[in-house]
């Protein structure tokens, strides 16, 4: 593939409706009200959208998507104000891997993934006796990118990737995703009205972009679809394992281990990582590389790879994160939170990750004392709490 699955870190009827006929549409798709969607995730009226759709429309049928697909795959669809808003809005930004690991392997995380683990262990092993992928690694694959299924995403493909293709910041990219869901409504392996995922397309348990699912998903419970939108997750993590095998996975070597461990010498690494300054360092085996092709993030394979062994049984990190630039340790963070909680601020958590939620907590209490409302950590305001 030449664009990663997720360089996108994250789915009518004679070619010719007219804008009144998209109207009714999304009048009809406006009314239910079981999807849970906020307001600027439903269809909105937009003349431009409408004349976009209709030229898209005639390229769609030049690249064989037939006027029954079309008709169908865009009954309802409309233009998503929340979906541009999400795309525009998205904030770069580096997360130490602290950070990173105290969301990605959180102790809930670790609970839930064994839990999920047990449930689904007869699949989960002839899946990996297929492809050769470590089930634990599937299965933290999954908890990392849906909670387990938890958090699939409702909103509709069609919509989302038309109105990011219109909307034309990488409008290349996602009509390609556009074309690449109508396929998939094309071959029947879901309704349109089954056709749910995130605000920017990505889809099911372990969060396909239209065009990864067209290269690596699979029936493997042999049901004639690759459901990955069901409750059920089997088709959904036998695409994660074909995806990884794909890219290069090795049978029988680990990802990587922390260095000091009796894993570490399981292999000659490719390399030796140290996120973190001072933190933790990292043998990394050719299996890293194959889950980052998954997402190209030194910090999402670290993620999979150590929530895989805790999965397992394993334990946490062994070497010390150390303080971070304030001062504070995760410990001491953790502190701090439960602290402003307790006193009215909440910070909606006490992981000891400082994110916008905590910010606002601190800089409420700083107000509140007045102080400057900075929204930063100190070692001073943990102690005057």
């Amino acid at each position: 593939m030449s664009i990663s699955r997720r360089n996108f870190t994250i789915g009518l009827s004679a070619l010719g409706l007219a804008a009144c006929d998209r109207g009714s549409s999304v009048a009809a798709f406006t009314s239910r009200s079981d999807n849970g969607l906020p307001a600027d995730l439903m269809p909105q009226a937009n003349s431009s959208y409408d004349a976009w759709v209709a030229s898209f429309k005639t390229r769609a049928a030049g690249q064989g998507i037939s006027p029954a697909t079309l008709r169908s795959g865009f009954a309802g669809a409309g233009y998503l104000p929340g979906v541009v808003k999400r795309d525009r809005n998205q904030t770069e930004f580096s997360r130490s891997l602290e950070d990173y690991l105290a969301i990605a392997a959180s102790e809930e995380r670790i609970t839930k993934g064994r839990a999920a683990f047990a449930r689904h262990r007869d699949a989960l092993r002839q899946i990996e006796a297929r492809y050769g992928v470590a089930a634990e690694v599937v299965t933290a694959v999954w908890g990392l990118e849906s909670f387990y299924g938890e958090r699939r995403g409702n909103v509709p493909v069609i919509s989302a990737t038309s109105t990011l293709a219109f909307d034309g910041r990488r409008g290349a990219f996602f009509e390609k995703q556009l074309i690449a869901a109508l396929k998939i409504l094309e071959r029947g392996d879901v309704s349109a009205r089954g056709l749910t995922g995130s605000w920017a397309g990505a889809m099911g348990h372990t969060q396909f972009i239209p065009t990864s699912y067209q290269a690596f998903a699979v029936d493997f419970n042999g049901d004639g679809r690759r459901d990955i939108w069901s409750d059920d997750p089997t088709d959904s993590l036998a695409s994660t394992a074909a995806y990884l095998a794909k890219s290069g996975w090795k049978t029988g070597e680990k990802w990587g281990a922390e260095m000091g461990t009796s894993a570490a010498s399981s292999a000659t690494p490719i390399s030796v990582l140290q996120p973190d300054a001072g933190g933790p360092r990292f043998a990394v085996f050719r299996n890293f590389r194959a889950i980052k092709r998954y997402n190209n993030s030194d910090n999402y394979a670290i993620g999979v790879g150590h929530l895989s062994d805790r999965i397992a049984g394993g334990g946490p990190i062994q070497a010390s994160f150390g303080p971070d630039k304030y001062g504070l340790t995760i410990e001491d963070r953790k502190a701090l939170q439960s602290k402003l909680t307790a006193k009215g601020f909440d910070t909606d958590g006490t992981d000891g990750v400082i994110g916008p939620n905590s910010r606002k907590a601190i800089a409420a209490y700083q107000q509140s004392i007045g102080l400057p409302a900075t929204g930063d950590p100190s070692r001073a305001l943990l102690q005057g709490l």
